[in-house]
């Protein structure tokens, strides 16, 4: 079927559970703080994060659908010796799940930020420990579809707030485009990461491989498959460029430090008045405690594919407490007493610096025929994961000079 006829045909699919998993309390903490501290400056980021979201899971969807297995499955089998395996699964997991603990401490920290926003007790220290709680409960007692789906409406409804809300506040629209002009003005490094970080989140790739797999399989569903995951993560891509632009035209040069969702609230409040943190409070609420339970799931899903036994049971028990593990941790670090912003915004620094190891292991197999057959990804597309790779090794590259002082 051609583009034009999925393009009419379109329906939600894997890609739009993406875009709700990064349309989340990082995404609302990093664009308001890039508004809010840099103005239109680094909405070129966010639509470069877009772009490779969607060059990335694309290449993740079209392996998953050619060889019907899981990402981590394959990128172990595709190494050549023992030595290759055992050093790759290692460092795949070392790397996916230090960046999941991250992850699930700053989803943790941004659900508490919504309860504390409905509260009216500004940070609310014991929120996260709380929440915490709630979800290992939760991970516990399974059966959480129907908690998902009221959790990712919220979202979803906050996040059609922030695209009324940027009409709503009128923005200077020259500015605003100028804004998708590359240029990373002093002291925005770590935050152009963090936009990344908060869009192309490395999981993600693994959890949208799986589901791929649940809907579609074998080459005749690329096309339909490209499609879908264009438009869905397209639109979030688009809430979170109304996110950073409504805090832009709110907050920039106001002088207000963003320290909690009261202060993040200030930006719906043309479109909300008085009701703009609740608005707020409930939306991180539910963005927070779904992601607080999606990625730990994540995390165990990523571990029974890397380090895989043919024991339904072992792998079931090794993918519980690999999730209960995460979810221990990410309340730990969560409930440490460190700003909750900060939590959130050091989280996405981390996914920022992961996505480089991710891609190039995408990268190579998805141009591998020994793999993928006759259906190798064409020239345009891994030229586009290429551009992507490189350019997240040079903000990686540059926060880490910046670290050293070599900056």
């Amino acid at each position: 079927m051609s583009w034009i006829a999925n393009l009419r045909s379109y329906r939600p699919g894997p890609g739009m559970l993406v875009s709700a998993a990064f349309v989340g309390p990082g995404t609302v903490t990093a664009c308001t703080l890039a508004g809010a501290n840099f103005g239109f400056a680094l909405l070129w980021t966010l639509l470069f994060a877009t772009f490779a979201t969607i060059t990335l899971q694309s290449l993740a969807s079209r392996i998953a659908l050619i060889t019907g297995k899981g990402l981590g499955e394959v990128i172990i089998e595709a190494l050549p010796n023992k030595s290759a395996k055992i050093g790759a699964a290692l460092l795949l997991l070392v790397a996916l799940l230090v960046g999941n603990a991250a992850y699930e401490a700053g989803n943790i920290a941004g659900a508490g930020l919504g309860i504390s926003a409905l509260a009216g007790d500004g940070e609310g220290r014991y929120w996260p420990t709380l929440i915490g709680m709630a979800a290992i409960i939760l991970l516990g007692a399974g059966k959480l579809k129907w908690l998902e789906r009221l959790l990712i409406a919220l979202v979803l409804l906050m996040s059609l707030s922030f695209i009324a809300a940027l009409f709503v506040v009128q923005p200077d629209w020259g500015a605003l485009f100028a804004g998708f002009a590359p240029s990373i003005p002093d002291g925005a490094t770590l935050t152009a990461m963090a936009l990344i970080g908060t869009t192309i989140v490395p999981y993600n790739l693994f959890l949208h491989a799986a589901t791929i797999l649940r809907k579609w399989r074998g080459p005749k569903h690329l096309t339909e498959m490209a499609v879908e995951n264009t438009i869905s993560i397209g639109l979030g891509g688009l809430v979170s460029m109304a996110i950073l632009g409504t805090a832009a035209t709110a907050l920039f040069g106001s002088g207000k430090e963003i320290t909690n969702a009261l202060d993040m609230a200030a930006q719906l409040e043309p479109l909300y008045g008085n009701f703009a943190k609740t608005a707020i409070g409930v939306g991180l609420f539910g963005a927070g405690l779904t992601s607080a339970i999606t990625a730990p799931l994540a995390s165990g899903y990523i571990v029974s594919e890397i380090w895989r036994s043919d024991d339904l049971k072992t792998r079931d028990r090794r993918m519980r407490w690999t999730a209960f593990a995460i979810a221990i941790i990410g309340t730990i670090v969560a409930s440490a007493g460190y700003k909750p912003v900060e939590i959130i915004f050091l989280a996405q620094v981390a996914n920022g610096l992961l996505l480089p190891i991710v891609a190039i292991f995408l990268l190579r197999l998805v141009r591998s025929r020994e793999i993928m057959g006759e259906n190798l990804a064409g020239k345009a597309l891994a030229m586009a994961g290429w551009f992507v790779a490189v350019i997240c090794i040079a903000l990686g590259a540059r926060i880490l000079a910046l670290a050293f002082g070599f900056l």
